[in-house]
């Protein structure tokens, strides 16, 4: 139940907020000459470091849906299933630090 549980919340919040992710550079519409050059370069990295990232929630719950369903795996897979939604809200924060904010 944890996995599909954990599914039904991560698929949609990672969507939503990779939307909002990929929206932020409209931060800096007016910006122009060094201020873009700035705004640009420190979005890249916090792009990658976002859309690499995501990696590690994609793997948290395929391994929470790949143990096998013992009873000696459920702590083990609740915890994974719980913890993803979480990591991609991190993600997300890390991506918020790393953006400039004008």
């Amino acid at each position: 139940m944890a996995p599909l549980l954990a599914t039904v919340v991560t698929l949609p919040l990672t969507f939503f907020l990779t939307i909002g992710v990929m929206l932020s550079p409209m931060e800096c519409d007016p910006c122009t000459g060094a201020t873009l050059s700035r705004f640009t370069h420190s979005f890249n990295i916090a792009w990658r470091v976002y859309i690499y990232g995501l990696v590690v929630p994609a793997g948290m719950l395929l391994t929470a849906w790949a143990l096998p369903r013992r009873r000696r795996h459920t702590p083990l897979r609740t915890t994974l299933a719980a913890l993803t939604p979480c990591s991609v809200v991190f993600l997300y924060l890390v991506f918020s630090s790393k953006s400039p904010s004008f």
